[in-house]
């Protein structure tokens, strides 16, 4: 096995928006699922990327919730890719959250992926 067919609960989360904002949306997900962002640093500052990229494993909880009501500034468009139980456990975790709009999704045999829109509730 390989590629997706071993890492199933594995999902991509790609983010747009401000820099903050981005480090909100991960601190959510990063507070219930364990993450390749783990202790790494939070998206930066001006002249830095405009998406930013994490991998959450939902077989993996990280065994808290996120901390009171996170708020976003602006808009922030989130992708997200893997298996379809897995995106579907990250979308529930952001519509708790925020407000969520999808704005588009593919599906194939393994994988989906799903376009969203995320603001402050």
């Amino acid at each position: 096995m390989s590629g997706a067919e071993d890492r199933p609960a594995q999902v991509t989360v790609e983010l747009s928006g401000a820099a903050e904002d981005a480090g909100s949306v991960f601190d959510v997900l990063g507070a219930v699922y364990a993450s390749d962002r783990d202790g790494g640093p939070a998206p930066g500052g001006p002249g830095g990327a405009t998406v930013w990229s994490g991998v959450f494993d939902t077989a993996r909880p990280a065994g808290g919730a996120p901390d009171g009501t996170p708020s976003l500034r602006g808009a922030v468009t989130a992708d997200v890719q893997g298996g379809y139980v897995a995106v579907d456990q990250i979308v529930t975790v952001l519509s708790a959250a925020f407000t969520v709009t999808q704005e588009g999704a593919a599906s194939g045999d393994q994988e989906k992926d799903v376009s969203l829109r995320l603001e402050s509730r």
